[in-house]
């Protein structure tokens, strides 16, 4: 389980990290282009925009499975530590159910308006498209392909909820009454 719970943070860690860093290295190449060359790519607006939500999804998904993330705690701090440490465990059930209930919604809200698109991004997913001869690369300029980041939130808080579970489930077994 530790093998499975490292890997599930690797991965999370690694999603925010990199959808950080490509916000941050098209800003700045968009920032050059814009002050050198006195032009910008076309995308480069929109797209980091959207590669920050991913990226929050991850960061959402990494903060709950290091337990940082925000929590009320002014009345669970007068419980005993065994019926805190319970009531977290059932919130962390509540949490994967959420997440599971948002996957749903966020794919059928993707799919529902998949075909429009994105009005920064058309020109890149039509170029890709039109350079490779692979038509299915305009998924690339599909407002759907972005939002999806809901649904992939959804999923990976309901992952890190249940890993966070078993953590927790497991702990309060191993730990002496």
């Amino acid at each position: 389980m530790k093998t499975l719970d490292a890997f599930a943070r690797r991965l999370f860690a690694f999603g925010a990290g990199l959808s950080m860093a490509l916000v941050f290295a098209i800003i700045f190449v968009n920032s050059l282009r814009r002050y050198t060359v006195g032009q910008s790519v076309s995308w480069g607006e929109e797209l980091p925009i959207y590669l920050t939500i991913y990226g929050v999804m991850f960061g959402l998904a990494l903060a709950y499975m290091q337990d940082r993330h925000i929590r009320f705690t002014i009345l669970t701090d007068f419980l005993p530590d065994a019926a805190r440490h319970k009531l977290f465990a059932a919130v962390d059930l509540v949490s994967c159910i959420t997440g599971i209930a948002l996957a749903f919604s966020g794919h059928a809200f993707a799919v529902r308006r998949g075909h429009i698109d994105a009005s920064g991004l058309k020109s890149a997913g039509t170029w890709l498209a039109e350079t490779t001869g692979i038509e299915s690369l305009v998924w690339i300029s599909r407002v759907g392909t972005w939002q999806y980041a809901i649904a992939l939130g959804g999923g990976l808080l309901a992952v890190a909820a249940l890993l966070k579970f078993i953590e927790r489930i497991t702990t309060s077994k191993a730990a002496p009454a």
